[in-house]
């Protein structure tokens, strides 16, 4: 299942950076990876971090989960099933971005008191977060705001931002949606 992701992804990027026109260096320059890297991955000598693929998607002013699907998502698909697995990380697709509803939704899972940052998104773009368990320390607006389960925030995600487990685990949903 690995391979076909790493395969998957590979594809996408190496796709939507031809069709953009951009070589590498461009591709590197409006993604912050480097040349190096890029070129790896799209070998598939190398399986991105999460923090790669926001960083990759961003520089193509695509979706993030555009990234791990190799097929166009129906506007009537109900679920993904796509996931990507981290220590103390992990991000399951719940419904891939979509060109009708310009939305997005992930459920992210944060262990071991983690920390994981995201670089700024396009302009327009926004996310929607609703903790399901656990602690979560959400950093926007340069400062962390904490929520509890049940708890929500709306913010620009053309900032950075993070997000942070406050305890052995902390379960949440993010919404992304793309003015």
């Amino acid at each position: 299942m690995q391979d076909n992701i790493t395969y998957s992804i590979a594809q996408q990027i190496k796709q939507r950076r031809k069709a953009l026109g951009l070589s590498l260096d461009r591709l590197s320059a409006a993604s912050g990876v480097s040349k190096a890297m890029l070129g790896q991955i799209e070998r598939q000598e190398s399986s991105p971090t999460v923090a790669t693929l926001w960083k990759i998607a961003t520089g193509l002013q695509c979706s993030f989960s555009g990234l791990l699907s190799s097929t166009e998502v129906s506007p009537h698909s109900v679920s993904e099933s796509l996931k990507r697995n981290e220590a103390n990380f992990h991000i399951n697709t719940l419904f891939a971005f979509n060109p009708e509803t310009r939305f997005e939704m992930f459920e992210l899972t944060l262990l071991n008191d983690h920390t994981q940052w995201s670089d700024p998104h396009a302009n327009g773009v926004y996310e929607h977060v609703v903790v399901q368990q656990g602690e979560l320390l959400l950093y926007y607006n340069e400062q962390w705001h904490t929520l509890n389960a049940g708890d929500s925030a709306r913010f620009h995600a053309n900032q950075r931002h993070g997000y942070k487990a406050k305890g052995p685990l902390t379960r949440f949903i993010d919404v992304i949606s793309y003015l």
